[in-house]
């Protein structure tokens, strides 16, 4: 009989294993205020708020021009009208929400392209109503915006700003410009809600020492970080007069959300991940569910503005790319592995009413050649977005 998992066991592994997968995040936004400082802060707005404007709406004829990268292309009826794409009958509409990070939009290089994003808009609307972005560099923001609205599908995005703790502010800063910038050209009927940080509370106790306890002082401090953002970015949104109301919420690993931080946001996203904590592909699921529920719905519950929590992460690997890191002790990465997963967690989160964006759409090539093991090997699809062999979506529709 397999042997409970405490949130102590899952969170040292959860700790080692993606805060690595963090740091690409915390490096680039670093790498990329080197870069703008040295062409220019001029120079890099410039180009910025032309990419999140007519450059990006006027781009639609590349819809369909992704074969210089390898990539499989959507089929459309009439080839200059994004939304004529042709569904296929292998996907279905069965998933709350997907993670998403659309190619090439990490700081420095910025190689986001509409074209790119709308394929994979036409390929989640199969899926989901709901994606959520990590981050707003690289345009991401007004791209995904402008996908949508050109696609005409049923989406909601939760907008992301990747904020570091030891930066002075520079990245939230930068990022809150942006999707501002993406909201006066695009507008909010397609935004879901605004997450500001992503693992901040778990990097910054991790690089401050600060162990495992989420209400220490050290992890107030860091709150006392956090939580500023978080109301900057509400007044922001308060002053666009945009016709709806934004919730602002922030995204942790699962064992890290601060009461201080709860109790200033409108929503939560937790990551929670069998795989990193060691549980068997048969107790995935359910260890899923119960996680979630007991160390974040009820968390959540306790408070007087009881903000909303969902799933910010969940799935399986497929594969490793070194043996060491193929099997996370009792399971192994594969793609049976996670049809099993997708199997025992989708259909049910749906029917308890569970909140949750499904890690991830597609494989992130980036990720396996800076980091290795599984970290690359997370999609429903591969790189190049096609539905990886052996999968079949289950079929449960959710609105």
């Amino acid at each position: 009989m397999e042997q409970p998992y405490s949130a102590t066991r899952y969170l040292e592994k959860q700790e080692a294993a993606r805060t690595r997968r963090s740091k690409w995040i915390v490096l680039g936004s670093i790498i990329g205020i080197i870069v703008i400082i040295g062409i220019g802060v001029g120079v890099g707005v410039g180009v910025s708020k032309s990419n999140s404007n007519k450059s990006v709406s006027g781009a639609a004829s590349n819809s369909n021009s992704n074969s210089d990268n390898g990539s499989s292309t959507v089929q459309q009826t009439d080839p200059n009208d994004p939304s004529t794409f042709v569904k296929d009958p292998n996907l279905k509409h069965s998933f709350y929400g997907l993670a998403y990070t659309p190619e090439g939009s990490q700081l420095p290089s910025c190689g986001a392209n509409i074209g790119q994003v709308i394929q994979d808009i036409q390929l989640m609307s199969q899926l989901t109503s709901r994606i959520r972005l990590y981050g707003a560099d690289c345009n991401q923001s007004s791209l995904v915006l402008d996908a949508i609205q050109q696609t005409k599908v049923d989406m909601q995005v939760f907008l992301g700003i990747y904020n570091v703790p030891n930066d002075a502010g520079a990245a939230y800063t930068r990022q809150r410009d942006e999707i501002q910038t993406a909201l006066q050209s695009f507008g909010a009927n397609n935004v879901a809600g605004l997450t500001v940080g992503n693992e901040f509370m778990l990097n910054y106790l991790t690089d401050n020492g600060g162990g495992d306890d989420i209400n220490s002082p050290i992890a107030n401090a860091g709150a006392a970080l956090l939580t500023p953002n978080i109301t900057d970015a509400r007044s922001m949104i308060a002053g666009m007069n945009l016709g709806k109301t934004i919730p602002v919420g922030t995204s942790d690993a699962g064992s890290y959300f601060n009461t201080l931080v709860m109790e200033s946001i409108d929503y939560g996203m937790a990551n929670v991940h069998p795989w990193f904590a060691n549980v068997s592909i048969d107790a995935a699921a359910a260890w899923t569910a119960d996680f979630f529920q007991n160390n974040n719905v009820v968390a959540a519950q306790a408070l007087s503005n009881n903000p909303k929590m969902y799933i910010a992460e969940t799935g399986w690997p497929t594969q490793s790319s070194d043996a060491g890191n193929a099997n996370n002790g009792p399971s192994l990465a594969s793609i049976p592995n996670l049809q099993i997963y997708l199997d025992t967690f989708v259909c049910q989160a749906n029917t308890n009413g569970t909140g949750y964006f499904y890690f991830e759409y597609f494989d992130e090539t980036w990720k396996d050649a800076q980091f290795g093991g599984v970290e690359g090997w997370w999609g429903l699809f591969t790189s190049d977005r096609k539905l990886k062999d052996g999968i079949q979506i289950p079929d449960c529709h959710v609105d």
